[in-house]
């Protein structure tokens, strides 16, 4: 697909795989079009899992509370929107997708139609955390940062909950806490970065498996060619030493993401891909749809902008 000049093209290399044949009847005339529709074909997929007659309900309850992620990415869109008078872009995936308000909650105006949106979906737990935290959604970035880590600090305690009611609980924990401790890892060397130091651990979320809380205070008081040394007893030094170098060589910040999302797939596919009798299989399967789109993301995005795929290779997960 790399050595393409058209995303007709680079489609037409995938025509044989379910994704290739999936695009291959839509209209794609821009990148906009491109990415709705890898989102309308990820939505598709989880539809057809949730219409399976037979779904264990281990995996099942799996499928639902990890797809809530997609609901946090647009509650925090959704608040950016307020913070800069701009409709919010979404994701067409999640509970507020299926309820059919993702638009309203794009087009809110304040505080309160966010919060009346996620109550009507029984997001309520959600909801009650913005009102909880509305003076810190009304600040700087620093306050509406430490109200996203709230979000993300329910949504992964609901996966931990999940995990201790699932067979095979215990590695789903342990997912989780990988997940986690990356998660933290990504706040901490943007934090870094962005010169906001010791003051971002408001912004990270308890329940790592191997970063903890204290660990993660000494992180943010470091530079970041100190981070590799100071994880080198982990699995993350590898991951914190690539973050490193390449947001030296390119300056982008978002290199961040796409360092670390490579490692995570890495790290989860350790633990996930072996587990072929069990509820787990399902979040190694929305692991690795979840992949294929980010990379297809990456390499179409590459064509339309004329990019060497040079460019890009470090950031595609294989």
């Amino acid at each position: 697909m790399s050595k393409t000049s058209t995303i007709q093209d680079a489609l037409g290399v995938i025509k044989e795989t379910d994704i290739g044949s999936y695009l291959e009847e839509v209209p794609l005339r821009t990148f906009d079009d491109v990415e709705e529709h890898l989102w309308v074909y990820f939505r598709r997929c989880l539809e057809r899992l949730e219409g399976f007659k037979l779904m264990p309900a281990g995996m099942l309850k799996i499928l639902r509370t990890y797809m809530v992620k997609y609901d946090v990415l647009n509650i925090k869109a959704a608040l950016w929107g307020i913070s800069t008078g701009r409709k919010a872009r979404m994701i067409p995936v999640g509970v507020i997708h299926s309820y059919g308000v993702l638009d309203r909650l794009a087009s809110a105006e304040n505080l309160k139609d966010i919060v009346e949106t996620l109550t009507e979906c029984k997001l309520g737990n959600y909801a009650k955390i913005l009102e909880e935290h509305e003076k810190h959604i009304s600040g700087g970035a620093k306050s509406r940062l430490t109200a996203e880590a709230k979000l993300d600090s329910e949504y992964y305690k609901n996966m931990l909950d999940t995990s201790r009611a699932t067979k095979d609980g215990v590695l789903f924990s342990k997912v989780c806490g990988i997940l986690i401790d990356l998660t933290n890892l990504q706040i901490v060397s943007r934090a870094i970065i962005e010169g906001m130091g010791p003051d971002a651990a408001e912004c990270t979320i308890a329940g790592g498996y191997l970063i903890t809380e204290r660990a993660i205070k000494d992180l943010l008081s470091l530079k970041m060619t100190e981070l590799p040394h100071r994880l080198e007893n982990t699995q993350y030094s590898d991951v914190a030493s690539e973050v490193s170098s390449s947001y030296d060589r390119t300056g982008r910040i978002t290199a961040v993401q796409e360092i670390i999302d490579k490692h995570q797939f890495r790290l989860l596919k350790e633990i996930l891909s072996p587990r072929v009798l069990s509820p787990l299989v399902i979040a190694w399967y929305l692991i690795i749809k979840e992949v294929e789109i980010r990379n297809l993301r990456l390499v179409l995005k590459m064509i339309v902008d004329g990019m060497p795929v040079d460019e890009i290779k470090e950031y595609l997960v294989v």
